[in-house]
């Protein structure tokens, strides 16, 4: 689906924006899942998730960040920046309600607009998420002034060991080879940004205090990025009445829907229920 959202509400032109769909075309009588991707990547890294979700009755909308994949625009420097353009997307695509699943980056943007604008989300996802959400000096640095060395981190962190070694979900694919790829092919400019982003966001307890809809917080066992022992602070957050469900899924790292994809796949359709009516 091609679409058209300013980059802020002053911008003065609309940037084209790439949103994938699952493979299948938009329906009135559907209910709405939408996608967010982390830091660096686009909206392939949700393939297998997006796929069967449109295939079992779902409208999906997988947009490209700004700044990412094939959407125009520079990325947005703000947590709050990217919320709000994830709203004049929801507008643009006009969609009213949706289930909301964020990754990493994602996951904190996700969150940031179901605080925001609670009445278009029902159910909120965060994969691999953690508040605060440092990002490590040393990758910071790298991510500005040497690219490669950045992307060889990212894949050291985000991918359990075995998966590092050659283990693959696909055979014949290798996942820490395809993430390399996907950093690659990302604008100049756009890794250092986004990881800053996520380093500078300071208002995730209260965005988190704020949540009334049901919400899945989602970890990998093996995710030196987002550790799942560095969730609770962010869990706590939660009011009693919006207390979220956790699930931690075995022997995979922070790459989890590219290490795990049907075990990610699985989680999230046991969590997602479309709104009554």
């Amino acid at each position: 689906m091609d679409l058209r959202v300013t980059l802020s509400p002053n911008a003065p032109s609309e940037c084209p924006v790439f949103a994938y769909t699952g493979g299948r075309s938009p329906a009135p009588d559907r209910p709405w899942i939408v996608f967010l991707h982390g830091a660096g990547n686009d909206h392939s890294v949700w393939m297998l998730q997006t796929r069967a979700f449109a295939a079992r009755g779902w409208n999906v909308l997988a947009p490209d960040l700004p700044g990412h994949g094939r959407s125009g625009g520079q990325a947005l420097d703000t947590i709050e920046a990217l919320a709000d353009w994830t709203l004049r997307l929801l507008d643009a695509a006009a969609i009213e309600r949706c289930a909301l699943v964020g990754h990493s980056m994602g996951s904190l943007i996700a969150l940031h607009l179901a605080s925001i604008a609670p009445e278009r989300v029902f159910r909120l996802a965060l994969v691999g998420s953690v508040f605060p959400m440092p990002v490590a000096p040393a990758l910071l640095d790298k991510a500005r002034i040497d690219p490669p060395a950045a992307h060889a981190l990212i894949n050291q962190w985000s991918f359990a060991p075995a998966t590092l070694l050659g283990r693959s979900a696909v055979p014949g694919i290798h996942p820490a080879a395809v993430n390399e790829r996907l950093l690659q092919r990302q604008p100049v400019g756009t890794l250092p940004v986004a990881l800053q982003a996520c380093n500078a966001y300071a208002g995730g307890f209260e965005a988190a205090a704020r949540i009334h809809c049901p919400t899945l917080l989602l970890s990998a066992a093996q995710d030196r990025m987002t550790p799942p022992k560095a969730l609770a602070p962010l869990a706590d957050a939660f009011t009693s009445s919006a207390m979220p469900q956790r699930v931690v899924i075995p022997g995979a790292g922070h790459a989890m829907m590219n290490e795990a994809p049907t075990a990610v796949l699985e989680a999230l359709e046991r969590f997602m229920t479309p709104p009554a009516g």
